[in-house]
């Protein structure tokens, strides 16, 4: 798995457990709802760090909690 899959199915496992819809999460992020989708989307998965952050700070989680699970690893190394 990507780093990028990685991030949006972290994101996906956050709201499934908070029942959040990624309208609500755009709604609590101060993002509009299609750079929510953009990033969750497997055919685009425009993801910045600054997203995550605003994704992180409209869930009330930090960064390293975010990151901290182990998804992230055992990630394959991206070669572009």
């Amino acid at each position: 798995m990507g780093v990028k899959d990685a991030v949006a199915r972290r994101f996906l496992q956050i709201c499934g457990e908070r029942n959040i819809t990624t309208n609500e999460l755009a709604n609590l992020s101060g993002v509009t709802p299609s750079t929510a989708y953009s990033m969750l989307d497997k055919k685009r998965r425009d993801i910045s760090v600054i997203t995550v952050k605003k994704f992180c700070d409209g869930l009330g989680i930090t960064l390293g909690e975010f990151f901290s699970s182990p998804e992230f690893d055992d990630l394959e190394q991206e070669i572009i």
